[in-house]
């Protein structure tokens, strides 16, 4: 669009002292003619674009014409950098160089520039994540819902829903959007979606509740367990709650755990073996017990 090649010769103006019109042309794979027509549009538009001929030639902005021409800083630059290739390690194609090169075309070697920070947002599936995102971005620009099959605690089940935004939070990627099973909007987290599907259904894009949108708590009717653990645990526990509230005892950690699936939870319980033992509620205490009992039955000897 001619626009877009306005503001990009605009850019590159900005950020070299001067251009050819053959590298503008080469650059934005229109002719000659086209750039100088450009070039006119800018000056009508009052931007004091010259063009100065000879070997030493070439098309820059007027000397003089208070403008700022560092658009961005390097530590900007960085900061930018490190988003983009984030938004990279979940994506089929690399945009992060030809989006740098469009903000600083003058510094070919900026996507090199050192970093302290690195952000990877894939995971153990990223084809298929990848592959995902892509879908369910067409999906959200086409307004058609999308169908597929989901996985939870309670088995698996054929959902469609018109898809809003695609979420990176709490660790995850997640989809959220308009169920047409439940009649609202839900969160669904892509590694646990799979067959997806773009259907042929079209849809009309429906007002997102605000409160729903912000929403920052995942969990938001927890049930607590008591739990001693022994120190060993200690850096686990960080790792997965962070610093929160545990009581030192003479004999280990006392730590108070929030949990919304009593199965999620005693699963991961169980995989920190002796070092971990339910204390409270009582019924919970004794689920535990029941469930480490089965456990023990089924390595018995006596099966084997």
């Amino acid at each position: 669009m001619k626009i877009d090649r306005l503001l990009g010769i605009l850019t590159i103006l900005l950020q070299k002292e001067k251009a050819t019109a053959p590298e503008l042309a080469e650059r934005f794979e229109v002719s000659r003619r086209t750039i100088l027509r450009d070039i006119d549009t800018l000056c009508q538009a009052g931007i004091p674009v010259t063009t100065t001929r000879g070997g030493d030639g070439g098309i820059s902005i007027m000397e003089g014409y208070k403008i700022q021409k560092s658009v961005l800083t390097t530590a900007e630059l960085q900061h930018l950098i490190a988003g983009l290739k984030g938004l990279d390690s979940v994506s089929e194609t690399s945009y992060m160089e030809q989006l740098l090169l469009k903000l600083a075309p003058e510094n070919q070697a900026v996507v090199s520039l050192p970093g302290s920070m690195v952000i990877d947002l894939s995971s153990h599936y990223k084809d298929s994540l990848s592959d995902k995102i892509g879908r369910i971005r067409q999906a959200i620009g086409e307004k058609r819902r999308i169908a597929f099959d989901y996985y939870d605690s309670k088995g698996v089940s054929r959902r469609k829903i018109e898809p809003a935004i695609i979420e990176f939070r709490w660790n995850a990627w997640y989809v959220f959007g308009w169920c047409c099973l439940r009649r609202d909007f839900r969160r669904f987290k892509l590694n646990r979606l799979w067959e997806l599907q773009i259907t042929d259904e079209p849809f009309t894009e429906r007002p997102v509740p605000v409160e729903e949108a912000r929403k920052t708590d995942p969990f938001p009717d927890e049930e607590y367990l008591r739990v001693w653990f022994s120190r060993k645990a200690r850096y686990r526990l960080i790792e997965t709650y962070g610093l929160r509230d545990y009581e030192e005892t003479e004999d280990g950690l006392l730590f108070t755990l929030p949990y919304t699936n009593k199965d999620y939870i005693f699963s991961w319980l169980l995989g920190f073996g002796p070092d971990a033992e339910v204390l409270s509620p009582p019924v919970l205490r004794d689920e535990f017990a029941c469930l480490a009992r089965r456990l023990a039955d089924r390595y018995s000897t006596e099966h084997g």
